[in-house]
């Protein structure tokens, strides 16, 4: 199959990450395999791997940008002449389809969020989730990464004979424990070996709810003085300058270790002695939870999207936007951690990274061979 990937690429968080492992794992399993991006990304180009797979970058030079980025899109694909052409989040799904008259391949949907809050965005988000939900019915297959994401969808009218759930992958490589790494983040960060460190990575962004994290630090601070709180992430739409207040504002100043992208993610990890995920809505399968798992570090998780399936019986987890729950549940992992050993065996059995390609390339085919089903039985063991 010749595979082409649409995406945006204006950030780099995880549905980045994912893409690039799906599509360097089915160039090594022998597909032509191209991925386009709105925008040009030495960081997506590093990472692709340079020998299998293409990086086309359509060169948009800012929101604005409408006709020049659509003609260059056009004549990319009708260049290319992909097999399947997938899209990634919103706008290049709905893209794939208005230009399927051009490119005539048949177009697979990536839906990557759950009951994502649009109203917290602002208009453009607002359009695609629009565009997307009035596209719906033209793509050949829709491809959720959460059973939540899948209700999500097919309560917006997404059609539920082509709208299957494959879960996210990790590189169980690539995020294993490291133990040298683990020390040399530690000592970076100026913590010693009696320090406890709770650890959330993600952009600062609203749906990822750093404020009730921050809220939960200041309720457990006084009881437990050897506590700090690292937050990992990149800054998209400038909301780390708020954070940082309420921290001050809540006494908290000297408590926790802020952090932009990193690249060194298994050490970051491993440096952690807990992993937190306080998202308040929009969530698939959280990334920052299995590749934490697969690190031998517990977690703890906000009960939204995939969020309690992902961490099964191996951390607690508490409402959404709950300080106060949040704080118990952080006390409760640290008292009892899970087997690191068990941890990581189940994330193997069901998150590894060959799964996903192996699932998707499955169904991939059965758009080529016009036999699309929706396994059910297949999702529930996500």
């Amino acid at each position: 199959m010749k595979l082409l990937f649409l995406h945006r690429f204006r950030n780099f968080a995880g549905a980045e990450r994912q893409l690039i492992e799906l599509a360097n794992g089915l160039a090594a399993k022998g597909h032509e395999v191209v991925v386009v991006g709105f925008y040009a990304s030495p960081r997506v180009q590093a990472l692709l791997d340079p020998a299998r797979v293409r990086f086309v970058s359509l060169e948009k030079s800012g929101r604005w940008d409408m006709l020049g980025f659509g003609w260059r899109l056009l004549r990319t694909l009708r260049r290319e002449r992909p097999d399947i052409a997938h899209g990634y989040l919103g706008l290049a799904n709905a893209l794939l389809v208005l230009t399927k008259p051009f490119h005539r391949a048949r177009v697979v949907w990536g839906v990557r969020s759950s009951d994502i809050d649009v109203s917290r965005y602002g208009r453009l988000a607002r359009f695609d989730a629009w565009i997307e939900r009035t596209l719906a019915r033209y793509p050949e297959l829709i491809i959720s990464n959460s059973h939540a994401g899948r209700t999500t969808a097919l309560q917006r009218g997404f059609p539920a004979d082509r709208t299957i759930v494959i879960p996210n992958g990790v590189d169980l490589v690539r995020f294993a424990r490291d133990e040298a790494g683990r020390e040399a983040v530690r000592a970076e960060w100026g913590v010693g070996a009696g320090i406890r460190v709770i650890g959330r990575v993600g952009r600062f962004d609203p749906q990822k709810d750093f404020e009730t994290l921050i809220q939960a630090a200041a309720i457990l601070g006084p009881d437990h003085p050897d506590y700090r709180f690292a937050i990992v992430g990149s800054d998209p739409h400038g909301n780390r300058a708020e954070l940082t207040t309420l921290a001050q504002d809540l006494g908290l100043a000297d408590r926790i270790i802020w952090n932009g992208i990193r690249d060194d993610m298994p050490a970051v990890y491993s440096a952690f002695d807990l992993c937190v995920s306080s998202s308040a809505y929009g969530e698939g399968v959280p990334n920052v939870i299995v590749e934490a798992m697969a690190c031998g570090v517990p977690c703890v998780t906000t009960d939204v999207g995939d969020s309690a399936r992902t961490i099964a019986r191996f951390g607690p987890v508490v409402p959404r936007s709950n300080p106060a729950r949040l704080a118990i549940g952080i006390a409760t992992a640290l008292a009892a951690p899970p087997n690191p050993d068990a941890m990581r065996q189940f994330v193997a059995e069901t998150f590894a990274m060959d799964k996903l390609v192996a699932s998707t390339e499955t169904a991939l085919r059965s758009v080529i061979d016009g036999a699309v089903s929706v396994p059910h039985a297949e999702g529930a063991r996500a």
